[in-house]
Order: structure tokens, then C-alpha cells, then sequence
């Protein structure tokens, strides 16, 4: 043995370093891959109201993490004590609960799971945001305020290419005039000085200036879509949310870029059931 390790000693420490590291590396796979498993199943007991179910598998994971005690009582409680949201993509399906009666439910559309590249203007995925979430605000009438994903989508589909106009800046059109922004507003000032207003953000109809649609600051009302995100929202932050739709034919769909649609009667319905701070569950 010593022979061994006088010869060849440092290719025997770093074969012995590299099955220590494997080791280690194969403990931590396991132990992240239980409390995943684990975190799903409770979402599924949330929904089915089995209690007995999510402590038998709180016993054959052994509680492997104080977090994962953590999550589970605290679901656990909201499920049995008060009103909650579930959602499965899978079904399309929403459902208001309180223990285990069922308050309201109906059909949904959910995130695509597709992805969009736009080169240097970024990359997305859409999807919708699974696990526990919550209701942080509630909007009437909401405006819809695109992120830069939605003009990269339109430009692709349109075939063409995309620019910023910021605050203040003015983009020749070609015709002597330009594209800029003036009092919140983003205007096409034509050569004669006269200034026109282009108005709110419609979907599908986004300003175009020699082959690029121009995206608009934030803050201006060309940002500003309305009836896009139906007539209530329940925010979920980060961007997501449950809200109706002008698009009720998509209901029932992975359709969505990760918000939760539903069709604008049961939003309505279900919206002056909601108090913010109500768990939302999502599978």
C-alpha cells in the first residue's frame, strides 16, 4: 500500500478525492430531490384535503428539514381553517375552498410552457408558477402593462425588428416627422411642429417606425392595454395573476404566458369572494 501511494500518490488522492466529492454531491441530489417530491405531494394532499395522507408521507420521508416541517404545517392549517385557492394546469381547472367544501370553481387557461427568444431584447419561458403563492392585490378594470416579451412576440410574428424609444427621444419616421414623447404620452410630431397623440397600447396594432415596432417608456399610456386582462385581477406578484380575458375562446388551454386566465362572468364572480392574503395553490 505504501508503495502504492509513494508511486502514484497524486493520482490516488485525486481518484480518492473524486469518489469522496461524488459522495458527497449524491447525498445532496437526494436529500433536494426528497424535499421536492415531498413539497408536490403536499399541493396534491391541499387539494384532496387528506391530512392523513401528508403525515404518512411526512413519516416515510423521516422530515428530512425543519423547512419541510415548516411547510407542511402551515398548509396543513390553511387548508383545514381558511378559504384557499387551487389550481391544476393539468385539469385546467380553478377552485375556491374553505376545508372541504367547495365554494366556487370553473375552467382556466394556464402558462404555454413555450419559449421566446428575441436575441439581445432576452429570452422567456411561459410558464405558470407552481407551489404556494399568494393574493397580494385585487384590480377592477385592470391595464395590462406589456413586459418587452410582448413587442419581441409581435415583431416575430409580423416579421419585423424592434426598437426602444426612451423618454425624450425622438425617432425619425422618414417623412421629415418623429416618433417621441410628450406628457406621458408617446406622439408622432409631424415637420409642420403639430404633435398627435397615438393613443393607449391596442394588442396587435403596436406603433411601427420603418420596419420596427417601437416599444414604448413605461409610464406612458402607449404601455397601457386596456381590457386585455378582462375586468378583475387577483395579483400574485412577480407579474402573475388570475384575471379574465378578451380571449374567453382560450379558456381551457396551456395557452397563456403564465397568468391564470378565466372567462370575465367567473372572475367576476369569484373576485368579491377573494380577501387578499388568501394561499393560492398551484399544481
Amino acid at each position: 500500500m505504501g508503495k502504492i501511494f509513494s508511486y502514484g500518490g497524486r493520482t490516488v488522492w485525486m481518484l480518492v478525492s473524486g469518489f469522496v466529492l461524488a459522495a458527497i454531491l449524491s447525498v445532496m441530489l437526494l436529500t433536494k430531490t426528497a424535499e421536492l417530491r415531498y413539497e408536490r405531494d403536499v399541493n396534491r394532499m391541499v387539494y384532496n384535503d387528506n391530512l392523513g395522507v401528508l403525515n404518512e408521507i411526512k413519516g416515510k420521508l423521516g422530515m428530512t428539514t425543519d423547512s419541510l416541517k415548516s411547510l407542511m404545517s402551515e398548509t396543513a392549517a390553511e387548508a383545514a381553517n381558511e378559504p384557499y385557492i387551487v389550481v391544476s394546469m393539468a385539469d385546467h381547472q380553478l377552485w375556491y375552498k374553505q376545508g372541504k367544501e367547495v365554494l366556487f370553481e370553473a375552467p382556466v387557461a394556464t402558462g404555454s410552457g413555450k419559449e421566446l427568444v428575441g436575441g439581445s431584447n432576452g429570452q422567456w419561458r411561459f410558464e405558470t408558477p407552481r407551489g404556494r403563492l399568494t393574493v397580494k392585490a385585487k384590480d377592477e378594470n385592470p391595464a395590462w402593462v406589456p413586459p418587452d416579451w410582448h413587442y419581441v412576440e409581435q415583431a416575430h410574428k409580423k416579421g419585423l425588428g424592434i426598437v426602444h424609444l426612451d423618454p425624450g427621444e425622438a425617432l425619425p419616421t422618414g417623412d421629415g416627422g418623429v416618433i417621441t414623447t410628450q406628457n406621458g404620452e408617446v406622439v408622432r410630431r409631424y415637420s409642420s411642429g403639430q404633435a398627435v397623440s397615438l393613443g393607449g397600447g391596442v394588442e396587435g396594432k403596436e406603433i411601427v417606425v420603418n420596419g420596427n415596432i417601437v416599444v414604448p417608456p413605461y409610464g406612458t399610456t402607449a404601455r397601457r392595454y386596456m381590457g386585455v386582462l378582462g375586468t378583475r385581477r387577483l395579483e400574485l406578484g412577480d407579474g402573475y395573476g388570475i384575471h379574465g380575458t378578451d380571449h374567453p375562446e382560450t379558456i381551457g388551454q396551456s395557452v397563456s404566458h403564465g397568468c391564470v386566465r378565466m372567462r370575465n362572468a367567473d372572475i367576476e364572480r369569484l373576485y368579491p369572494m377573494v380577501a387578499v392574503g388568501t394561499p393560492v395553490y398551484i399544481y
